[in-house]
C-alpha cells in the first residue's frame, strides 16, 4: 500500500483487486507488441506477450484535516456486472487498518461512474445496500449523473441501482463541476472522453502537486501514444484530446502522476525524452516518441 506526501498531505493507495490484462483487451489495439516499443515500461508496466497487470484502487487523500477518498472501486457481493463474478475481499479492512474508518471518511469523490470506481460506495447489510461512509458527502460530476441515469441497461458499464441511487435516497450525494474545490488544495478538473463527465484531482500543498488520474489513462503507454483509446472510452476522440492536453499541463512540472489502474509503483513524472533517454533514479512517463 504505496503512500505519497504532497507538502503537508497524505495520499495513501489502497487495493482491491489486481487483475493480469492483455494490452490487445485493455486498449483499443490490435498489436500485441504494443508494449515492447516502449522499453522504459520495463518492468513495472509491461509483461511477456503483452499482458500487464491492472490494478483497482483507491486514493485516501489526507490534508490532516479533512479524510477524502477517491474512487471506491468494485465492491463487494456485486451481481449486476456481467464481467465479474461477485468479489469477497478485505479492501474495507484494509482501509481500517491504514486508520481510517468508514465513519472517519468526510468526502467520497467519484471521478466518473463505472462500475469499478464506485462498488463500495455502498455495502450489502441485511440484503440492503446501505453507505458505506455514513457521514461523507458523496461527489459526483453532474454531467456523469445525467449521461448514466439514462443511458442504456446494457451499456454495462455502471449500474447505479445499488451504488449510487441508495446516497441519493439519503440525501449525501452532491453533484458537481470541473473546478470545484473539494477542500483547501484539493479540486477536481475536468477530463472527459472515457466518459462525459469524468474528473481527475488535483491536490497540492506547500508548492508541491499531485493528481490522481481517474481513467483518462488506463496505461502509462497512453501518455507516449495518447491517440491509443481505451476500450471503454465513450468518446475516443474527445478522451485522445484530453490525454494530450493532461501531457502539455503536467509534462516537466514536478507534478506526481497517480494512476487510477497502474500496479506498483503506481506513481512517476511525466516527461518529454531527451537526447540521453529519460532521467534515471526514479521512475518516469516518458510522454514522446524521441
Amino acid at each position: 500500500m504505496a503512500t505519497w506526501r504532497i507538502g503537508s498531505t497524505v495520499l495513501r493507495k489502497v487495493v482491491e483487486a489486481e487483475f493480469p490484462l492483455p494490452v490487445t483487451g485493455a486498449l483499443r489495439t490490435a498489436d500485441s507488441g504494443l508494449l515492447d516499443a516502449y522499453p522504459w515500461l520495463a518492468p513495472h508496466f509491461a509483461g511477456p506477450d503483452g499482458v500487464f497487470t491492472m490494478s483497482f484502487h483507491s486514493v485516501l487523500v489526507d490534508t490532516g484535516t479533512r479524510r477524502i477518498l477517491v474512487d471506491t472501486c468494485i465492491g463487494n457481493d456485486r451481481t449486476t456486472i456481467p464481467q465479474l463474478l461477485p468479489l469477497h475481499t478485505g479492501w474495507l479492512d484494509t482501509l481500517r487498518e491504514l486508520g481510517y474508518p468508514p465513519e472517519s471518511v468526510d468526502t467520497v469523490v467519484c471521478t466518473h461512474l463505472h462500475f469499478d470506481h464506485v462498488g463500495w460506495n455502498t455495502r450489502l447489510v441485511d440484503g440492503a445496500w446501505v453507505p458505506t461512509f455514513p457521514n461523507a458527502r458523496y461527489l459526483v460530476p453532474r454531467a456523469e449523473w445525467e449521461f448514466w441515469r439514462t443511458a442504456p441497461a446494457s451499456a454495462g458499464s455502471t449500474e447505479l441501482s445499488d451504488t449510487l441511487v441508495p446516497l441519493i435516497d439519503a440525501d449525501l450525494v452532491d453533484f458537481v463541476e470541473p473546478g470545484h474545490e473539494v477542500a483547501f488544495g484539493v479540486r477536481l478538473e475536468g477530463a472527459p472522453g472515457h466518459t462525459p463527465g469524468q474528473v481527475a484531482v488535483v491536490v497540492e500543498s506547500e508548492g508541491e502537486r499531485a493528481v490522481v488520474t481517474g481513467d483518462l489513462v488506463h496505461h502509462p503507454v497512453q501518455f507516449a501514444a495518447p491517440e491509443i483509446a481505451s476500450a471503454a472510452d465513450e468518446d475516443p476522440a474527445l478522451a485522445t484530446e484530453t490525454r494530450k492536453a493532461f501531457v502539455e499541463r503536467y509534462a516537466d512540472t514536478g507534478t506526481l502522476v497517480i494512476g487510477t489502474h497502474f500496479p506498483a509503483p503506481t506513481a512517476g513524472w511525466l516527461t518529454r525524452k531527451s537526447e540521453d533517454g529519460p532521467e534515471t533514479g526514479a521512475l518516469r512517463f516518458v510522454v514522446d516518441r524521441g
